[in-house]
C-alpha cells in the first residue's frame, strides 16, 4: 500500500499516516473507505458518539463513509495541518478527491518516502469543531454552524450542531 500509520507530528494528533514509498504529485495515495452509509445516518451515529471522534466522509445527502469501527481504513488517519495545531513548515500535502464516486487522497505535491500526509478538512470541518467546544486555543463559540453547512469531499466532524 505504500503507507504505514505512525505518531503524528503534530503534538496531541495522535496517529498519522506516513508514505513509505514517493508519491509524485496527481498520485492517488489510498481510498477514504469504511461503512457507506446516509447523511441522515451520519448525524443519528453523532448522537450516540458523545465525546468520541468521527471519521465521516461526506459525498453527498446519500452517499457518506463511515471508518469510525473500520481501524483498517488507513485514510481515517490523515491529519490536517491546517488544523488547530500548526507546526512551521509543515503543510498539507495531499487533497480529497471523488473519483468514480469515491473518496481518494490525492497527492497535491511530492511526497517522500518517511513524509507524514496531509490533507485539508475544510473550513466547515473546523468551525463545526470550533463550536462544539475542540479548539484548544479559544472558548466555545455559539457561532451558528447550520446541519445542512456541509461541503462535499471534505470529512464531516464528530457532532454537528443542532439549530
Amino acid at each position: 500500500m505504500n503507507v504505514e500509520v505512525k505518531k503524528s507530528k503534530i503534538p496531541n494528533a495522535g496517529k498519522g499516516l506516513f508514505a513509505t514509498a514517493l508519491f509524485k504529485r496527481g498520485d492517488q495515495i489510498i481510498e477514504y473507505t469504511g461503512d457507506q452509509i446516509t447523511w441522515a445516518e451520519c448525524q443519528k451515529r453523532n448522537e450516540a458518539l458523545d465525546g468520541v471522534g468521527a471519521y465521516y466522509f461526506y459525498i453527498s445527502e446519500k452517499k457518506c463513509i463511515d471508518a469510525l469501527y473500520r481501524l483498517d481504513s488507513l485514510a481515517r488517519y490523515v491529519n490536517d495541518a491546517a488544523g488547530f495545531v500548526r507546526i512551521p513548515g509543515i503543510r498539507n500535502n495531499s487533497r480529497f478527491e471523488i473519483i468514480k464516486g469515491k473518496p481518494y487522497i490525492v497527492a497535491s505535491r511530492n511526497i517522500f518516502p518517511g513524509d507524514e500526509i496531509y490533507v485539508g478538512y475544510g473550513r466547515e470541518y473546523w468551525a463545526a469543531m470550533r463550536y462544539n467546544g475542540f479548539d484548544p486555543n479559544k472558548k466555545k463559540s455559539k457561532k451558528s454552524v447550520k446541519e445542512t453547512e456541509v461541503s462535499e469531499n471534505h470529512p464531516t466532524p464528530k457532532r454537528v450542531p443542532k439549530q
